[in-house]
């Protein structure tokens, strides 16, 4: 007998790679908030602005979140080989939950009711979404 909770192997693999697009995902957000917000406020003028992001583009901490961000690409990409988008892509909202908790831990930011209220409802969502499967 089949249990609802066994999933093959061909989906394990694609939710691996989904966990990677995710972690690597997180990952190029909290670098790049961190890395721009060592540099400070954006400058008013337009010019002042286009130096500031350009300049941000040579810190070495700001490409690797931009090589990650590629990375997540490939392996999303590897995941649709393996999953379903409309099984698949519901788990994309981990992501907001992790960044959420590691901004809280990081960069000291408000962690509110309101805010893991809102995260316990997505990740209840993400688990009605995802126990659909066909």
């Amino acid at each position: 007998m089949k249990s609802e909770l066994m999933i093959g192997r061909s989906t394990l693999v694609g939710l691996c790679y989904v966990g990677a697009t995710i972690l690597l995902t997180v990952y190029g957000q909290l670098i790049i908030k961190w890395r721009v917000g060592l540099a400070g406020s954006l400058p008013a003028g337009g010019l002042g602005k286009l130096e500031f992001l350009l300049w941000r583009l040579l810190d070495v901490w700001v490409f690797s979140g931009f090589v990650a961000a590629f990375l997540a690409s490939l392996t999303w990409m590897a995941a649709m080989t393996q999953l379903p988008l409309s099984y698949a892509y519901p788990f994309m909202s981990l992501a907001f939950v992790l960044v959420m908790l590691a901004s809280a831990h990081f960069f000291g930011e408000a962690l509110t009711t309101q805010k893991v209220a809102g995260a316990l409802l997505v990740v209840l969502g993400l688990y009605v979404a995802s126990t659909g499967r066909s």
